[in-house]
């Protein structure tokens, strides 16, 4: 019980979400040393953060790209009904 209480302790302070604290455990209780469950937490917390990343990336181009396309479609209608 106290080793889980650590655990969750750790878990909190390093802010690593509740999904990796599940992978972690699934690893651990699947026989894993508690040195490579961490760092297989760790690295699905660098990828969902990479992830993250690209998606705030895309929809910034999403956005640009509808600006442009705004930008290039106004002054054709504009033509087309003047």
């Amino acid at each position: 019980m106290l080793e889980r209480i650590v655990n969750y302790i750790h878990w909190k302070d390093c802010k690593i979400s509740v999904m990796n604290k599940q992978i972690f455990e699934a690893l651990i209780e699947a026989g894993a040393s508690e040195e490579k469950a961490g760092n297989a937490a760790e690295s699905v917390a660098d990828y969902q953060k990479d992830m993250n990343q690209i998606k705030e990336k895309l929809a910034l181009l999403q956005w640009g790209v509808g600006l442009i396309v705004v930008a290039e479609v106004i002054p054709l209608l504009k033509a087309l009904f003047s």
